[in-house]
This record gives structure tokens, C-alpha cells and sequence, in this order.
């Protein structure tokens, strides 16, 4: 019924190709290391500004031109890298993926608490995102690794992790600063990430299986070089336009709240708004991962598209803050289920020795959809009105699910290659 119908006819969670008999303790270490590196990521946002302005930069367009240029340069390193990383894991096993990306994020994070000018700060973000990664490389190394039947909702645990670490590091970042300085947070942070290294070292455990061979011994010929099943583009597509959909309405929350007359602090309203939001992705996902590995992905994806596109209809017609809090509540409830199961859809449409590559092609779509989401929506809402751009962000929505409705079913697949498809 869906891509990643849980495979029922097998003996036992391990005895199907790609299974780890310490998925579980493996995926407690992916959601205890990826929130780590989350936070620490997400830490600089709230006194970004503040760091470039003790850096030197003085002029106020100047600070947010570099604000917004510093921030960027993490996921636009982190999109490019991240296929590479992920075809690297495919070669040489994830585990070495995920120390590497510990190890790299503790050292340039620390680095940044060093910074002397606004042009290091610019160069050790490009350097985190270029040796980060650590919560797509969890991604990729959870759904490669967890037995079928259980895949999606290992997803979700480690979606809410990281969704949860996205919520708790702005929450710091408003509070370390001012207690123990800018420069130590970043020194702390880095120390914070050194443990999620050694937990990944000492704890996680891989059974990486060989690649694939032919009956001469010898490499399968041009492994690696078929083309994508149609399901796969179908997949990547969809979790861009999520993640477009999602950051699309995100800068105009505040506004938003300012002009439906909340309560006094607009930013204040704005952040438990977007707070809530997050809420229910971390309470939905696990939840609604284990119930897309009972009834199968595809049916999931339709109704959380569904739900999301209606929840972020309604915002456009909210008459006051609380009603627009309870509806982002609901939409995060939607889109949290999503992404854990396009994930585990698209491992299971694509052989096992290239679901690395694949999967970070899939993390590649998503910060393209992050970076282009809040552009358009910027546009459509000084355009249009802000109102606009929440019904422009559920017709995005609701294409999508008209794609994975029409779209022809696919069945799963194991290790097979593409081309025998």
C-alpha cells in the first residue's frame, strides 16, 4: 500500500538486507547526538546580529546584510555537501560519517567563539555546514539500518530529536550569551558536540553490508550510474515543496501576529506561535510514524499534505492569535508526520548501496526548499498582502498531494539495482 510497506513475510527485524541488530541503541545515539548538533547550530540565531556587530560591523543595514550571509552559509555549504557525504557513507559505512561530522562541527564551532572579524565568522559557518551534517547523516544511517516494519517511526523518533533541538537552541541562544558571553557559548556548544562524538565513537554500531557483486566476485557494472526510479524524483520533489511550504510563511509570523492586534510583544507571541508549531511535530512524529509502517507510506504522505494545506489555509482567515496558534499546533501536528515518511518511502524505492547518495540528494532538496520558501514567500507577501502567502503555501501543499495521489503505485525494493527495475 505505500513505498515502505513494512516486509511482514520476513522471519525476524534483522534477517531482511541493510538490518542492524543494535538499531535501537543506534537510533537512541542518532536523536541524543543530531539534538546536540541542532542546538548547537540553531544557538546563534537569536544574537547573530549582536556577534557581527562585536565583531566589528557597526552600520545597521551592514549587520543584517552579514546576519542574514552568516546564517546562510551554513546550509548553502551543508546542501552542496551533503550527496557527497551521503555517497561516501554508501562507500566506506556511515558510522565513519557521523564521527567525521561530530568531530568537524566540534572543532568549527569552537573555532567561531574565536573569531576575530566578520569575514571568519562568514568562513567557519561555510566550514560547519561543509563538515557538519550530522543530523542528515543520522537520517541516512536510521533509515538504512532500522528493519523495515519499523522505519518510519524510528524516523519520526529522530525527527522530533532534531525538531526538538531546533526549538531548545534559539531558546538558549536568548539566555547563554548574556549569562556566560557569546564567545563561551560557542566554546560550550562545541564541548556539548565533543560528547555527541564519543557516544557516536564508543556507542553506535555498524554491520555495513558488502556492495553488491556479480556471480564472477567482481564489482556489479556500472553500479551506481542507472537512473532514479520515478518514485524516487517524486519523493525528492515532495520534500522540497514541505520544506518550501513550511519556511514560506515563517519570517511573516511576527507580522502576522502584529497585525491580527495579540497581545502586547508581537515577538514574544510570535515565538510561543512558532513554538507550538514545533510542538506538534515533536508529539506527531513518532506516532505518525509508526502508523505509516502499519498502513504503508503513501497513504500518510496524502493526508498529512491534505491536513497541512487546509491547517495553513485557515491561518489566512485566523481572526485573532489564539486561534492562529491552535492551527499552527495542528499544521506542525501534519508536517511532522511528513518528512519522517517521505524519508522512509524514498529508502525503500532505491537499492541499499545507493540510499546514502540518494537520501542526501533528499537533504540537498530540502535546504533548496528552505532557502527559496522564505524569498517567495517575502515576495508574495509584500506583493499581495502576508495573508496571501499562507493561501500560496497551502496550493503548494495541495499540488503535492495531488502528485502522490495520481502518481502510478511502486513497489519497494531491497538491494536489487535500479536497472532491474
Amino acid at each position: 500500500m505505500g513505498e515502505a510497506r513494512a516486509d511482514r513475510t520476513s522471519g525476524t527485524e534483522t534477517s531482511e538486507p541493510g538490518a542492524n541488530p543494535h538499531w535501537r541503541r543506534n537510533l537512541a545515539v542518532c536523536v541524543a547526538g543530531s539534538f546536540t548538533t541542532i542546538v548547537a547550530m540553531t544557538l546563534l540565531v537569536p544574537y547573530l546580529p549582536l556577534y557581527v556587530r562585536e565583531l566589528g560591523v557597526t552600520d545597521d543595514a551592514a549587520v543584517m546584510r552579514w546576519s542574514g550571509v552568516a546564517y546562510g552559509a551554513t546550509f548553502l555549504t551543508a546542501a552542496l555537501a551533503a550527496p557527497v557525504w551521503g555517497a561516501l557513507g554508501d562507500r566506506y559505512g556511515r558510522k565513519p560519517m557521523l564521527v567525521r561530522a561530530s568531530l568537524g562541527m566540534a572543532v568549527a564551532m569552537s573555532l567561531l567563539g574565536l573569531a576575530e572579524n566578520v569575514y571568519q565568522l562568514v568562513g567557519l559557518r561555510l566550514l560547519v555546514g561543509l563538515l557538519g551534517g550530522y543530523a542528515s547523516g543520522s537520517t541516512i544511517l536510521v533509515a538504512a539500518q532500522t528493519p523495515r516494519r519499523h522505519s518510519a517511526w524510528a524516523l519520526g523518533v529522530l525527527s522530533a530529536g532534531i525538531m526538538g533541538g531546533n526549538v531548545a537552541g534559539p531558546l538558549l541562544g536568548g539566555v547563554l550569551p548574556e549569562t556566560i558571553g557569546a564567545r563561551r557559548s560557542f566554546l560550550l556548544t562545541g564541548g556539548l558536540i565533543f560528547l555527541a562524538f564519543l557516544a557516536t565513537v564508543l556507542l553506535l554500531r555498524e554491520d555495513r553490508p558488502a556492495r553488491p557483486t556479480s556471480r564472477a566476485g567482481g564489482p556489479v557494472p556500472g553500479d551506481g550510474a542507472h537512473r532514479l526510479p520515478a518514485a524516487a524524483y517524486r519523493l525528492l520533489v515532495t520534500g522540497m515543496l514541505v520544506l518550501f511550504a513550511t519556511m514560506s510563511i515563517e519570517p511573516l509570523v511576527t507580522l502576522f501576529v502584529a497585525e491580527l492586534g495579540g497581545p502586547s510583544g508581537a515577538a514574544t507571541w510570535s515565538g510561543v506561535v512558532m513554538a507550538l508549531g514545533a510542538l506538534g511535530s515533536i508529539l506527531a512524529a513518532p506516532r505518525v510514524g509508526r502508523f505509516a509502517d502499519r498502513v504503508g507510506t503513501r497513504p500518510v504522505i496524502v493526508v498529512c499534505l491534505v491536513g497541512s494545506a487546509v491547517s495553513v489555509l485557515l491561518q489566512a482567515v485566523a481572526p485573532d492569535v489564539v486561534v492562529l496558534a491552535a492551527l499552527r499546533l495542528v499544521m506542525g501536528a501534519f508536517l511532522g508526520g511528513l518528512l519522517p515518511a517521505v524519508t522512509s518511502a524514498l529508502r525503500h524505492v532505491v537499492p541499499d548501496d545507493r540510499v546514502g547518495r540518494v537520501l542526501g540528494y533528499g537533504v540537498s532538496a530540502q535546504y533548496a526548499g528552505q532557502v527559496l520558501g522564505p524569498l517567495v514567500g517575502g515576495v508574495l507577501g509584500g506583493a499581495f498582502g502576508m495573508r496571501s502567502a499562507f493561501v500560496g503555501t497551502a496550493l503548494v501543499l495541495g499540488l503535492a498531494a495531488v502528485v502522490n495521489v495520481t502518481a502510478p503505485r511502486t513497489s519497494a525494493v531491497a538491494s536489487e539495482p535500479v536497472s532491474s527495475r
